[in-house]
């Protein structure tokens, strides 16, 4: 079919999408690719490394968790690459295939080469590939709605949402095992397997997806426009007060990790791999987001109007929670004890009820509130606090690194340090909140 024949505007309708079916689909197996990749990799670097020779070429913890966090941020640094690609010049379809198979030939260099430098190169394609399609895939799922089905919107971010979960669970579970069992090559082939799917699930769904043409010169109008910047000023004050969200969020593939190195495993009868226990995170999503959406947003309303900031502002408080409950788990480890793994449980559930209320949330306002033509850029700069979150980790675990290997941010003093950042961070939000005044932009329709 040529590319005359695309949609390029959502239909008057007030029904979703057909291209619900491939968006999920794709989404699913792509997020299982990234984080069965992702939930390994510290564990890879320290225990399964190869030298040149072929021999051990182990990491010490400090540098894995160092190196595992800037390749998390490089992941959210490459969106802005894919999105001025997007809408400037390509579309996002165009844009979303042509990163995804360069994401796929990332994974195959982590498949055939466990040295440092197959790490290296693997992680620079993965880390361009996914960072660069990300917000153009989150930008596509709200150009398939108009003004007659913008209600559903928030329904299929969350939907969209669920599929990110869905495939991740899986893969979590499944792909540590295969670490464990078959060795690196198995682990990391099964993501790229799942990437392959992927890329083909999406390929499938062209004639279905609303095709927003690239903007041209008219991108670069709109975005330095006066209104173009105030929507990007105005976003930008929110993303600040997410950065330490992101960075506490992201340590549950890092610091979590090796916490449970030092933690009573058997839980419920089963020996739980270390990097299994990040399973939990989906798990819990999966659950809480159709009992946010359909349960506690509809009573809430029902006492008062219940805005997309004051949802930010609530997850932010808990998430000073979810490392409080990790700082006195550390605190019983440091005292030569070895806490239940169920204690990590809490705190992934804490951290789950978080990322519904501030992720989810900040996702979809932050489409709803970016102008049309700069709808994939707009993503891209709200992928910009993860970034700057795992640099500040990355950052500081080499800073707190002594020459001797130890640490100057011992034990439970380095949770206590975040939990201090992040309530600092929730109550210096609440002004935001009082004060910002939104501006909806929703596609138009044919």
């Amino acid at each position: 079919m040529s590319e005359k024949k695309y949609l390029t505007a959502p239909a008057l309708s007030d029904k979703m999408p057909g291209s619900v079916p491939y968006i999920l689909t794709n989404e699913a197996f792509e997020r299982f690719s990234f984080y069965g990749m992702r939930c390994i990799l510290v564990v890879f670097m320290t225990e399964y490394l190869l030298g040149a020779s072929g021999e051990l070429a182990l990491m010490s913890e400090a540098a894995a968790k160092k190196y595992h966090h800037f390749f998390i941020a490089a992941v959210y640094f490459t969106p802005f690459i894919g999105a001025l690609l997007c809408d400037i010049f390509f579309g996002k379809f165009k844009t979303i295939v042509f990163f995804a198979l360069v994401n796929c030939v990332g994974l195959i260099f982590l498949v055939f080469d466990q040295t440092r430098l197959g790490l290296l190169l693997g992680l620079i394609l993965v880390a361009t590939g996914s960072g660069a399609m990300k917000p153009c895939v989150s930008a596509n799922v709200g150009d398939q709605f108009g003004r007659n089905n913008q209600d559903k919107m928030q329904k299929f971010y969350g939907w969209f949402y669920f599929s990110i979960n869905f495939g991740s669970t899986f893969s979590t579970l499944l792909v540590p095992e295969l670490l464990n069992k078959y060795g690196p090559r198995i682990a990391f082939g099964t993501p790229c397997a799942a990437m392959i799917l992927a890329t083909f699930a999406y390929w499938l769904g062209r004639c279905k997806f609303i095709h927003i043409r690239p903007g041209g010169f008219r991108f670069v109008k709109e975005c330095f426009s006066g209104e173009g910047l105030r929507a990007i000023g105005k976003l930008c004050i929110i993303y600040v007060f997410l950065v330490p969200f992101w960075s506490i969020f992201d340590q549950m593939d890092s610091s979590w990790i090796l916490q449970a190195n030092d933690m009573n495993r058997n839980w419920f009868g089963h020996e739980w791999l270390p990097a299994q226990i990040v399973t939990l995170n989906p798990f819990f999503i999966m659950a809480l987001i159709p009992t946010f959406e359909y349960v506690i947003y509809p009573l809430v309303n029902k006492v008062f109007r219940l805005r997309a900031l004051h949802k930010i502002s609530a997850g932010l408080f808990m998430t000073a929670l979810v490392f409080t409950v990790s700082a006195l788990i550390q605190k019983r480890i440091d005292l030569g004890e070895m806490p239940s793994i169920g204690w990590q449980v809490l705190a992934h559930l804490i951290l789950a009820s978080s990322e519904v209320l501030v992720s989810i949330t900040c996702l979809k306002f932050s489409y709803t509130q970016a102008p049309k033509k700069m709808k994939s850029f707009i993503m891209a700069v709200f992928f910009l606090p993860i970034m700057l979150g795992n640099t500040f980790t990355g950052v500081l675990n080499a800073y707190i690194q002594n020459e001797d290997g130890t640490s100057s941010l011992p034990g439970a003093s380095y949770y206590w340090f975040f939990v201090k950042i992040m309530l600092v961070t929730a109550v210096l939000f609440i002004p935001v909140v009082l004060l910002y005044k939104e501006k909806t932009y929703i596609q138009d329709e044919a």
